[in-house]
């Protein structure tokens, strides 16, 4: 029996087959990133030496793994803006005003902002949290 196109056409499309299957679960197994941005920025304050007040502003972007969870952050943004405005209030000068502290900060953010949203909601949202805004004076 001589072998035909349509036997080879055939005999491909078998092996390739789960090819895409499998190309197809990778897509589906991949994070599909999406931000949601705090609005407006937030403005509050921290102290200075000499007990005066600084001001900070910054605007916060909340990076989620699936496009389905920003419901649930906008529904919990007021919760959110308000573990940042307390952990920053808390933060010295030397602080805020460094690159480390900056980082710090932001991962203090992070973590108490989560820890908020896994009482509230029963699980991890937040992929990660960031400062696209900071300007202090």
């Amino acid at each position: 029996m001589k072998p035909t196109i349509f036997g080879f056409t055939l005999l491909f499309a078998a092996l390739l087959a789960p090819n895409y299957a499998a190309a197809e679960d990778a897509a589906m197994a991949t994070p599909q990133y999406t931000y949601y941005t705090l609005e407006p920025d937030i403005t509050t304050n921290y102290v200075t030496q000499g007990k005066r007040i600084g001001y900070l502003r910054l605007q916060v972007d909340l990076m989620v793994a699936d496009p389905d969870l920003i419901q649930q952050v906008e529904h919990h943004a007021p919760l959110i803006r308000d573990a940042i405005i307390n952990i920053i209030g808390q933060q010295p000068e030397a602080r805020i005003k460094s690159l480390a502290g900056r980082e710090e900060v932001r991962q203090l953010c992070l973590n108490k902002v989560n820890e908020l949203l896994i009482a509230e909601t029963n699980q991890k949202i937040l992929t990660e949290l960031l400062f696209t805004k900071y300007l202090y004076q």
